[in-house]
């Protein structure tokens, strides 16, 4: 099939008769028209009308070796050609997603031997809320069902868990289950004030104390969180704060969770930044980087704690998709995971390229319309105010961070906006020219944007 018949404006007007497309606006969309992306090379995107634009985001926070890997490509058609497909419901298993397994019992954190497969980070979540809650029945406390999270926190577009994530919007379009509940976050450019990074720590953590003695322990039965959120705009926790989280869990006997859809797989310099910051979950969900998006799947790995209740006295756990442990996407993931292996991609974020994106982007804290610029490894925020005394936030959320994204793309550079926060998360492929490029379409973007603002 080819796509090559048809003008920018006709897959715009087919765009908007038939597509609803995630996260839309689809009044807007059809006024406006959508992007019609053609194609990927290396850490640039194309569309319809020639722009070659710099893929400051991976994708979707996914695409971690870059676009164009033919070795991606080759592992997919040899397993198509293989077996491309079997479900694993019949007492089956195939050799890829055994393989998988092991390789991923191997490289995270002590104590995670098993793995659950899905499609997305939104099923893994929701999987993490079924064995959460059938644990604690096994263990013969069915009342601890409660699972508290943050609020920004993301974790999936499913009822389940969006209302275990922090997102009001999704909250109030009908994915506010109960038996969840939320704290605010270690957001320093909000929260902290004038305590230093240990107090603040201490003070954030305590916020989770307080919600347990307001639900009581008992009914408490797992506590959520991205190592750093992403979605929720890049907010990187203070030193410190985790150890108290962990604390506080063990002592409440309360499983920890450690969502690490966006931060696995490198970003942070480790494999997993659960390990940057040493800790310790019960439970693990991965995805985006586990293929580099090349294919969806995702991932629960489960701590022995769980595991070994199942697997003693659980009977048949009665969840599960119909492409849970793809053979094809399981190919995929190992030929994925052995490339940033080869290329050495992990240590390159650790002790170049993360802390050189750091270096070129702390510049741009001077501007006159940013209050903060926050890292973390490949992960980035440029947070925007209307004045740096105070800091003034704008009036109406999000919109000059949506204007602000506008100028990056318009100028050749993909940032996401969340709220009035410009953020990056490029391919851990990134070199140093493409983080100069980055900053310096950046800075065109601000300055544009604070003009436009009369600024």
């Amino acid at each position: 099939m080819t796509f090559d018949d048809k003008t920018t404006s006709d897959w715009q007007a087919l765009d908007a008769a038939h597509h609803m497309a995630p996260f839309t606006d689809y009044g807007e969309i059809r006024q406006q028209g959508a992007r019609i992306i053609t194609h990927a090379e290396g850490h640039h995107i194309f569309d319809t009308d020639g722009n070659r634009i710099l893929d400051g985001m991976a994708g979707l926070w996914c695409v971690n070796v870059g676009y164009g890997r033919p070795e991606l490509v080759e592992a997919a058609t040899a397993q198509m050609h293989a077996l491309p497909y079997y479900n694993n419901f019949f007492k089956t298993s195939n050799q890829p997603v055994v393989a998988l397994s092991k390789k991923l019992a191997d490289l995270t954190p002590d104590g995670l031997n098993n793995v659950f497969y899905a499609n997305s980070g939104s099923e893994a979540n929701d999987t993490i809320i079924r064995m959460v809650r059938h644990f604690w029945a096994l263990e013969g406390q069915p009342e601890k069902r409660v699972i508290i999270g943050r609020t920004y926190g993301y974790h999936g577009s499913t009822i389940m868990s969006a209302s275990m994530g922090g997102m009001a919007a999704m909250h109030d379009q009908a994915a506010n289950e109960p038996d969840f509940e939320h704290i605010r976050p270690p957001y320093g450019f909000l929260y902290q004030g004038n305590q230093d990074e240990a107090e603040f720590a201490a003070n954030a953590a305590s916020w989770l104390e307080d919600k347990i003695a307001e639900v009581g322990a008992d009914k408490v039965a797992a506590f959520v969180a991205e190592p750093v959120q992403g979605a929720g705009g890049v907010i990187v926790p203070p030193e410190g704060y985790f150890t108290h989280i962990q604390e506080i869990c063990r002592r409440h006997d309360i499983l920890f969770i450690a969502d690490e859809v966006i931060t696995g797989f490198g970003r942070t310099g480790q494999w997993f930044a659960s390990q940057t910051m040493n800790l310790s979950p019960d439970m693990m969900t991965l995805a985006k980087g586990l293929t580099s998006g090349y294919l969806p799947m995702s991932a629960v790995m489960v701590g022995d704690r769980v595991a070994n209740r199942f697997i003693a006295d659980g009977g048949e756990f009665f969840h599960g998709f119909t492409y849970s442990g793809h053979p094809v996407a399981a190919a995929v993931a190992l030929a994925n995971l052995e490339l940033i292996e080869r290329e050495d991609m992990i240590r390159t974020v650790r002790e170049d390229t993360g802390p050189y994106l750091a270096e070129a982007l702390a510049p741009l804290a001077d501007h006159r319309i940013v209050g903060e610029v926050r890292t973390f490894g490949m992960l980035a925020a440029i947070e925007l105010v209307k004045s740096k005394d105070g800091p003034v936030m704008f009036e109406e959320t999000g919109a000059v961070g949506a204007l602000c994204r506008d100028h990056a793309i318009q100028r050749g550079l993909m940032m996401r906006a969340v709220r009035d926060a410009m953020i990056l998360s490029p391919p851990l492929s990134y070199t140093r020219d493409d983080i100069d490029a980055t900053v310096r379409i950046a800075a065109a973007a601000l300055d544009a944007t604070a003009d436009q603002l009369g600024l």
